[in-house]
């Protein structure tokens, strides 16, 4: 497992992302978690933040087939969480690249699942 922490110098940073095989979990500093496995991941975002302390950092979205995902600073990805994210199919790093150049407030879709999964069907039961 890799833990991955945001390098702005703080003695505690205030969140925490944990890159494995089988996905990505952010902690936060209040506590609550965002968890999304990389085979349920079906599209990845990025825009940009201003917090409120003034430093700006990108965001990378990972979204599942319901909406759901996890948002993960920047700051807090090294090689390890990049290189995961080229096992995505047709996953392009160049994209990737542009998107973190020219991101502002708005989010851009740089992959979406060629094939996402199909809702599981509805089964009879006796």
């Amino acid at each position: 497992m890799v833990t991955i922490a945001p390098m702005h110098g703080n003695p505690v940073p205030d969140t925490y992302v944990y890159v494995t095989e089988e996905g990505v979990t952010r902690h936060y500093a209040d506590g609550s978690v965002e968890a999304l496995a990389w085979e349920d991941v079906v599209e990845v975002r990025v825009g940009g933040l201003a917090p409120a302390d003034g430093r700006a950092d990108v965001l990378i979205v990972l979204l599942d087939r319901d909406g759901e995902g996890c948002v993960v600073p920047r700051s807090a990805t090294d090689a390890t969480f990049l290189a995961r994210l080229r096992y995505l199919p047709d996953f392009d790093l160049d994209r990737l690249s542009t998107a973190f150049e020219s991101a502002n407030d708005g989010y851009v879709v740089v992959w979406r699942s060629p094939d996402p999964p199909s809702p599981l069907p509805d089964l009879e039961y006796d």
